[in-house]
């Protein structure tokens, strides 16, 4: 195992419960599926959803956030020992894709059978959860809280 400056070991963590592995493995397999998935059978869906003001090419921004999908969802699964900073990623990701949402919701876009401001509401309260699902289920948010300062 790579060794850590002791300043960085938190990154580490320590161990989860199975109900907390169980759902970091959830997150994972959603995460890869919405990673295939936007290279694949949804990228329409997922091209309308990228706000204008993004100064790259829609299709780009698609490709590689799903690229970054998989490879998050890829190590929530199997780089356990890693699980921490794993999950620091996964929601940090979370949090830079949620402007994304707003201006779905803000704009009116019509995706992934959200086509009423009521839906693309509710789907914006969804972001807090999956963010804080990452940092639970890996353990990063009781690694982070208790680091040695």
């Amino acid at each position: 195992m790579i060794k850590l400056p002791k300043n960085l070991q938190w990154l580490h963590g320590k161990d989860t419960n199975w109900v907390q592995t169980i759902c970091r493995i959830l997150l994972g397999a959603a995460l890869l599926f919405a990673g295939i998935s936007h290279l694949s059978f949804n990228r329409e869906e997922f091209v309308a959803q990228v706000p204008n003001w993004v100064p790259m090419a829609t299709d780009l921004v698609v490709v590689l956030s799903g690229i970054v999908e998989i490879i998050l969802g890829f190590s929530l699964i199997a780089l356990y020992k890693w699980k921490v900073l794993v999950g620091l990623a996964t929601a940090i990701f979370f949090v830079l894709i949620f402007p994304g949402n707003i201006s779905q919701y803000v704009n009116e876009v019509d995706a992934f059978g959200l086509n009423t401001d009521k839906s693309r509401l509710i789907r914006l309260f969804f972001q807090p959860v999956l963010v804080v699902w990452a940092l639970w289920s890996t353990g990063a948010l009781k690694a982070f809280i208790n680091r040695k300062r």
